[in-house]
């Protein structure tokens, strides 16, 4: 286990009802913020109105920005900034999912930045102060609620690039695991399957960890009792609790303090979403057996076996072969049970673009579990068709 500094100092509310601390939270870092959301749900379901009063029974101004896409673009941060600017925003306050607050983290690091918003994403050392960041969450998934990262896509260049910083992690979260209840069956399959990828990102690691990895099998067992449950029974409080719980501690660093590692398979379904705008999370399902399956080795073999035994339940046996490949059939059951894709061809990708999407994947593979070359990614894009 390597040296490592821990501070999470977000301040989680989590629970029915918990919006009725927003306001005087939010008047302790601003008395005007700018509101960021996605489509209308939020006000066809009420979350908005909760939101709203708050801020005018604590007399905190706001703007807005809406229309964030599921892959935020460049240009609606860049927005985002400008009102910021313009408007003296002191806070931003984003409703929503991943996608929401990723726009909104980078809109805050934009807002003190006269260059580009790109060079923010290419460049995260130019992130020097960033406004505070207050979040509503409406959907389990990326985990932004809680970490220092943002995923944020280029659509002049088809680049979708993760960028992060320390200042970037919100302040505050409300999560209320009854705004999840009108999430819909797919995405929360697809949240369900990008929570686990994050997992298994950290889990699958060269570096010695012993009990960020059993944390970590704990987490992969949640979302696999509670996934499919709360798509069966959207109102299940527990099921969304648990996993709305198990997205922030999957990528808020706890589980990978101490064994760092690049990431694989989120850089490679980056390409995929990027050039195609395909939900994130599906495609983390359709690439991660593939990858599992293309990276068994006599290296990697008693990671996957382990993982078999502690996570699936597998019995032990002397072929550690066999249970690896249960194993990674089973995820990959899984994922389809959660009405994931399992195919590229599935969500509209041919072949035209593989070889561009291997190369700029590549390109972003050093230090990962196992590298892997242009070819060889291009090779898993393949077998995925």
């Amino acid at each position: 286990m390597e040296n490592f500094v821990y501070s999470i100092p977000t301040k989680v509310y989590f629970g029915k009802g918990q919006i009725k601390n927003l306001g005087r939270e939010t008047a302790g870092y601003a008395k005007k913020v700018l509101l960021v959301y996605g489509g209308g749900s939020i006000k066809r379901n009420g979350i908005y109105d909760a939101v709203v009063d708050q801020l005018k029974a604590h007399d905190i101004a706001w703007e807005e920005l809406s229309g964030v896409e599921p892959n935020p673009r460049l240009t609606t941060v860049q927005k985002g900034a400008d009102i910021c600017k313009e408007k003296k925003i002191q806070a931003v306050l984003p409703i929503g999912g991943g996608s929401t607050l990723d726009c909104a983290k980078v809109i805050a690091a934009a807002a003190g930045y006269d260059g580009d918003s790109w060079d923010l994403v290419i460049d995260p050392g130019k992130i020097t102060c960033v406004l505070p960041i207050i979040a509503v969450l409406t959907l389990a998934a990326t985990g932004s609620e809680m970490d220092t990262f943002a995923v944020i896509t280029n659509e002049a260049t088809q680049d979708k690039i993760g960028t992060g910083s320390p200042l970037m992690r919100p302040v505050v979260s409300f999560m209320d695991p009854e705004y999840t209840f009108s999430v819909s069956a797919y995405q929360t399959g697809a949240g369900t399957a990008d929570m686990m990828s994050h997992i298994f990102e950290a889990y699958f690691s060269n570096t010695q960890g012993y009990m960020q990895d059993r944390v970590a099998e704990a987490l992969l067992k949640t979302c696999i009792r509670y996934g499919v449950k709360a798509i069966e029974n959207p109102d299940d409080y527990e099921a969304r609790a648990n996993l709305m719980w198990v997205s922030s501690w999957a990528i808020n660093d706890f589980i990978s303090l101490g064994k760092p590692v690049a990431w694989t398979v989120h850089p490679m379904e980056h390409e995929l979403s990027a050039y195609y705008d395909i939900t994130h999370g599906a495609g983390l399902a359709i690439l991660t057996p593939h990858w599992m399956r293309y990276v068994l080795s006599d290296a990697t073999v008693d990671k996957f076996y382990t993982y078999g035994v502690n996570v699936w339940n597998i019995p032990e046996d002397d072929d550690r072969y066999k249970v690896a490949n249960e194993a990674i059939d089973r995820t990959a059951a899984y994922f389809k049970a959660l009405g994931m894709p399992s195919t590229l061809k599935e969500v509209g990708i041919d072949a035209s673009l593989l070889p561009v999407m291997a190369k700029k994947a590549a390109a972003r593979l050093k230090g990962a579990y196992v590298e892997l070359t242009e070819e060889q990614v291009l090779d898993i894009f393949r077998k995925a068709l």
